[in-house]
């Protein structure tokens, strides 16, 4: 058993409005690709664990979606996970596109009820303003509520962001890990495979189709020569269906292709990946077929 006298551990929060970079943040501090990340909003579903181990310590990062007033079921499943991330973590992360700064009075709300953890204040996409303008947004924000600290970074190109691992670090109490040091994430293979299928919806599709969608992993096969995958695409209305297919087949062809390379480059393995597109009039509005596809 290893000596965890010495040892730091806990849980990093990252909170935000969709689109603020929280999966895109993660993905760096840890470096490797935990979370999906899209230019839309709203990509990020689930609460992503991603693992952070060195020899004295471990910080468990918690990506979570975008904090909304929910519509619809799907979304209510998905202010449920926020709701359990700042109750779990020690340290929270309020990431902030520097470009668009209103802060929902949900979020402060939350805030003035969570007593004994740290709240950090991260601007982020500093490069894309002046320093002057980075700072006039913190100052605005740092007027409505008390935050511990103020962060710039820019973590689409990484700056500020090993200022703000060291601060993290700081701050981590004395604990025993929580999972093995070689854990990445608690996630399973089968998620990620469904996440990358869904991040490529994103990327290809327009309008409603990625937000109506959601992928069910129907079997995952482990052979000698190559992993065999059977997922269904759900969409919410028959009409969805056929844009998805597109012409001859075409769309769902490319979707099929794009996103086979990224899973092959993440299992580190050959990959025939069977897809097929599955009508379930408003599953989103269901709470039952909601619970049923993971949320």
């Amino acid at each position: 058993m290893e000596n965890t006298k010495d040892h730091r551990s806990g849980y990093v929060a990252i909170l935000g409005k969709p689109n603020a970079g929280k999966s895109t943040l993660m993905n760096r501090l840890l470096g490797n690709k935990i979370s999906i990340t899209t230019h839309k909003p709203q990509t990020t579903r689930h609460q992503v664990i991603g693992i952070h181990s060195e020899e004295d310590m471990q910080i468990i990062f918690l990506d979570t979606p975008g904090v909304i007033d929910p519509k619809y079921e799907l979304q209510k499943a998905m202010m449920k996970t926020v709701d359990r991330a700042r109750t779990d973590a020690d340290i929270l992360l309020l990431i902030v596109d520097v470009k668009d700064h209103n802060i929902p009075g949900r979020i402060y709300k939350m805030f003035s009820s969570m007593k004994g953890k740290q709240i950090f204040l991260i601007i982020n996409k500093i490069d894309k303003v002046t320093d002057q303008e980075a700072e006039g947004v913190a100052r605005k924000l740092e007027d409505e509520f008390d935050f511990d600290d103020t962060f710039f970074v820019s973590a689409l190109n990484g700056k500020g962001l090993q200022n703000l691992m060291d601060n993290i670090k700081e701050n981590i109490k004395p604990g025993p890990p929580f999972y093995p040091k070689d854990m990445l994430s608690e996630q399973p293979v089968r998620f990620f495979v469904a996440e990358m299928v869904r991040e490529q919806l994103f990327l290809l599709y327009h309008q409603e189709i990625p937000y109506s969608s959601t992928i069910d992993i129907v079997q995952y096969d482990e052979r000698d020569d190559l992993d065999y995958i059977s997922a269904d695409i759900i969409v919410n209305r028959n009409s969805q269906k056929g844009i998805l297919i597109g012409k001859g087949g075409k769309a769902i062809k490319k979707l099929g292709k794009n996103a086979r390379e990224v899973i092959e480059d993440f299992v580190n393995k050959k990959v025939y990946l069977d897809l097929h597109v599955k009508v379930r009039e408003k599953w989103r509005e269901d709470p039952s077929r909601v619970r049923h596809y993971g949320y």
